[in-house]
């Protein structure tokens, strides 16, 4: 999952997509632990798609603070 086609999401879209993740990597972990994961790179996949989804939304959110104080003044 890239960047470009993350930013074209809503933020409730990519929040679900987060849910989502978080629930595939602990399936993944618990995969792990039993030994039944096949490819162990799975989970660094899933935990950079996480990460690059949450460094979308706090972009948005720091983007909202400063046009929020911009008004303001």
């Amino acid at each position: 999952m890239q960047a470009r086609e993350i930013r074209t999401w809503t933020s409730e879209e990519i929040a679900g997509q987060i849910d989502d993740a978080n629930r595939k990597l602990f399936a993944l972990r618990c995969e792990k632990a039993s030994m039944r994961l096949e490819d162990y790179s799975s989970v660094k996949v899933v935990r950079r798609d996480i990460a690059r989804m949450k460094t979308i939304l706090r972009e948005r959110e720091l983007v909202a603070e400063l046009l929020g104080e911009g008004e303001v003044e």
